[in-house]
């Protein structure tokens, strides 16, 4: 066997692993900091604060008491709180209570009022959402937004030679005038522009209009590459420039696709110019269930190939309100999208594949990684928003089950019973586990 064959492997192996111990311990950091400074601001006292599971690697302790540690399992943390049975905070250590004053005994979970308990557990989700919406909000403001009318920023490499450049103001194309980008106009306008090596675009360009030769705008580009995509596994990257399909020239994006689409499975041979030199990559479309703007799922054929314009738009600052409300959007957008494929998946309406497990997720996160740091800071928020909706189910040992055990007092004026509560616990432990290896076994065998 050659040992230097394998080293690619390794270093994409421990990339993804890398890329997955960094996203998870960074949206675990947050989770459980949210539960800790709230239960501190609420009156109770953490005993500890740990980041990973298993032997502590590093530990101190803080004027508070509170022992902060990193753990060798990078894979979860938990806060401790004073009085807790367990880092799950899924009983009382009795014995412990009962010896300590009615001033202690507040600064225990199990002591404190309804009120602070209840914000302390929904503090963790909570700060997952802040965390997306942050991230989402930050790279609004560095990404900025295009400027109206469309102006040509940085070019990207193309197959044909073109006369635009960087600074012109794109006022029509084939004939056609230029809609504002947030039109839905402008989609119809490049679906429907001919499929062609150049047509005209008239520009205003140095204060004069004129007329020059450019490619379609959406070329057949790869612009991102979908994680777990079959563009992934075969080693497309992002600014490959693809000629031709099945040695057919395609001059759009949308030739692509169609050429995608039309194959229904079967595999397709790309002509690829990367940096200047020609290559071909054979690909196998795979079927992806695909959220629509009206609500549900279509299934279609995708390589995992994302277009975009073959030139980065001029942007401008938005304001700070502006990329806000943009963080929000983005963020509840993930959480409706992530609600709807649940439950089309448990009706059956699209396939369970669609749930990953940590093998996928580490793909995912490996993959996201190699596309650069915007990106995958980017996943980070995605992520987070998964965890922190994940984590408000109302299950019992999740935060929304202990949610659901508050509510249940404030009705009740009493918490259920220790017995019920350990009943409870334990078909909420085996709920989970489940699940956990039901999505494993899709990392495994699903296609």
């Amino acid at each position: 066997m050659d040992i230097a064959s394998l080293l690619p492997q390794f270093g994409s192996l421990a990339m993804t692993l890398a890329a997955f111990v960094v996203a998870l311990s960074v949206i675990v950091a947050v989770h459980e900091y949210g539960h800790y400074i709230v239960g501190r601001w609420s009156g109770i006292h953490a005993d500890v604060f740990s980041l990973g599971f298993g032997p502590v690697l590093y530990s101190r302790v803080d004027k508070r008491g509170t022992k902060w540690q990193v753990a060798l399992l990078p894979f979860g943390g938990f806060v401790k709180f004073r009085g807790d049975a367990d880092a799950a905070s899924a009983g009382v250590d009795g014995d412990a209570v009962r010896e300590m004053t009615a001033a202690e005994r507040r600064s225990t979970m199990s002591g404190a009022p309804l009120w602070a308990r209840t914000a302390t557990v929904a503090a963790g989700p909570i700060f997952n959402f802040v965390l997306a919406i942050v991230v989402f909000t930050a790279i609004g403001l560095t990404r900025g937004v295009a400027v109206e009318p469309l102006t040509v920023g940085e070019l990207h490499p193309v197959a044909v030679p073109h006369e635009l450049m960087s600074g012109d103001v794109i006022l029509a194309i084939d004939g056609q005038d230029l809609p504002e980008m947030s039109e839905p106009g402008f989609g119809t306008l490049t679906e429907t522009l001919p499929a062609a090596p150049l047509m005209e675009y008239r520009v205003l360009r140095d204060g004069r209009e004129v007329t020059v030769q450019g490619p379609h705008p959406m070329p057949p580009v790869v612009a991102q590459l979908a994680p777990q995509s079959a563009a992934i596994a075969s080693d497309l990257r992002a600014r490959d420039v693809i000629v031709a399909v099945d040695g057919d020239p395609i001059y759009a994006f949308r030739q692509l696709r169609e050429k995608v689409e039309a194959a229904e499975g079967a595999p397709l041979l790309l002509d690829v110019l990367r940096d200047g030199e020609a290559l071909q990559v054979t690909l196998t479309p795979r079927r992806v269930d695909e959220p629509q703007a009206s609500g549900g799922f279509e299934t279609n054929w995708r390589i995992g190939i994302i277009g975009g314009l073959f030139f980065d738009p001029m942007t401008e600052t938005p304001g700070v309100f502006t990329a806000l409300m943009a963080g929000v959007a983005n963020m509840w957008g993930i959480i409706e999208g992530s609600l709807s494929g649940l439950y089309h998946m448990v009706t059956g309406a699209i396939s369970t594949c669609n749930m990953s497990g940590p093998i996928g997720i580490a793909e995912v996160s490996g993959a996201m990684a190699s596309q650069g740091t915007v990106n995958f800071i980017y996943f980070i928020a995605v992520l987070s928003t998964a965890v922190g909706l994940l984590n408000l189910f109302p299950i019992p040992v999740l935060d929304g089950g202990h949610l659901v055990f508050y509510a249940y007092e404030a009705v009740a004026g009493k918490p259920p019973s220790d017995k019920v509560l350990r009943v409870l616990m334990a078909v909420g432990l085996t709920l989970i586990l489940s699940l956990m290896v039901f999505a494993l076994s899709n990392d495994i065998f699903c296609p």
